[in-house]
This record gives structure tokens, sequence and C-alpha cells, in this order.
């Protein structure tokens, strides 16, 4: 009698084990709603009130020490010169410094490299607000012993308020795109999925890069600077769930 009772229970405990995966494999897949997917660009153009220099003395000597020395002693003129003109508000901090070996290469002959001498180079950086004092640094530093500027870089102090301004103007394109297809196609937009954005940075309009500047004795004309315009771009992503008219 207890056999015939454990015998009915495995085989009822088989066949609710067969049953499971039957009903799970007639539930169906979830099917995401039908949507719309756009992009939104946009651009907004206005004037720099920032301005970041990068400024370089470059010395050469037989000896590693007088490189580095004739280096510092013209990168010091150049850092006096430039904070009269840079006044209290503007900054300057140095970015970068090297004392490297320089070589001479041996001919068709073959033969190991040797030291020629030794280039120290010094570079600060000079950061202005006040814009109408860049052709004035630059000239005050090249004129005092500075052989390289880096770059030149237009910026924005904060941009945060103008990428705000990129970001609803990119947002309110994605619509009207998004919009446009709906009807387009004879739908109704019944709601966003997802938003996403990217924002560019502000893109300076005189960037220079490696530019090396050699002054006359005689007196130079002042440096033409032309600030211009900084450009802040934005991107907005945009999805959004439609249905039938």
């Amino acid at each position: 009698m207890r056999a015939t009772h454990l015998a009915a229970a495995v085989l009822f405990g088989a066949a609710l084990v067969s049953t499971i995966p039957l009903h799970a494999a007639a539930q169906e897949p979830h099917q995401p709603p039908p949507s719309i997917q756009v992009t939104g660009e946009a651009t907004v153009t206005v004037q720099p009130d920032q301005v970041q220099i990068e400024i370089g003395v470059v010395t050469q000597a037989e000896k590693s020490e007088a490189a580095a020395s004739r280096n510092a002693q013209q990168l010091d003129k150049v850092l006096a010169d430039l904070r009269g003109v840079v006044g209290p508000e503007g900054k300057v901090q140095t970015i970068g410094y090297s004392l490297r070996p320089d070589y001479r290469y041996p001919g068709q002959g073959g033969g190991e490299p040797t030291i020629s001498g030794y280039t120290a180079t010094n570079v600060v950086r000079v950061t202005l607000n006040d814009l109408t004092r860049v052709a004035r640094a630059i000239d005050a530093a090249t004129g005092s012993g500075a052989n390289r500027i880096q770059a030149l870089r237009f910026e924005l102090k904060d941009e945060s308020p103008v990428l705000a301004q990129a970001l609803r103007e990119a947002a309110s394109r994605a619509r009207a795109k998004a919009d446009a297809l709906a009807a387009a196609l004879n739908l109704q937009i019944v709601r966003v999925l997802s938003v996403s954005e990217s924002g560019g940075g502000p893109v300076p309009v005189v960037p220079v890069r490696d530019v090396m500047f050699a002054r006359a004795e005689a007196a130079a004309p002042p440096t033409p600077i032309e600030p211009g315009t900084v450009e802040v771009r934005a991107t907005v992503n945009l999805v959004v769930e439609v249905r039938g008219s």
C-alpha cells in the first residue's frame, strides 16, 4: 500500500515538471513599443571673455648647465615684463619644462650618434580676462626673450549658460523633427522614451600651434590679434513612442 502511494507521487511530480516548460514556452516575449528616434543639433555663437596664451623660451648650449642657466635668465626677464602687462587679475603659471640632449648623427659610414649640445625649454601659460591686453602680452614676451608661442585660445570663463541655451535649441529641434515625422506618417506621439545629450564645448576661432616668433632688434609693429567669436555646440538624441492616429 505504501509503495502504491509513493509511485503515484512520483508520477504526479513528473507531470508537473513536464508542464512547466510548456507553459513558459507559450508566453510571448515583451515587444518594445513603436518609436521614432531623432537628433537635434544647435550652435550658439558668443564673444569670448578669456584668453590663454602658452609662451615658451627655448635656449641651446654645448653644456646642459649653460642651456639651463641661459633659459632661466631669459625666462626671468620674460616673466617680469609679462606681469607688468598682465596686471593683478591675470595669471601666469609654468606648464612645462624640459632639458634634452641634441644629437649629431654620422653620415653614411655609420657609427654612434654623439651629443652636440643641449636644449632647454620652459613654457608658461598666461590667462587674461582683458582681451585688449593680448597683443601687448605677446609683444612684451617676444620682445624680452620668448621665442615660442605654442597656443592662443579664446575661451569662456563660464560656458554653462551658453551651453544650456544650445541644449534648449537642440532639444527643440529634435522635438520638431519627431513631430514632423509623426505627422508625415499619420502617427501620434505618446510619450518620450529616452533623451541624451552631448555638448561640444567652446570652439575657439584663433587656435595657434607651435608658432615660432623671431623679433628683430629694431622696433616691430604691434602684433594684430582679433578675438573673433566662440562657438558652443550641443546635440540632443530623442526617442519617442508613437501610435497610429
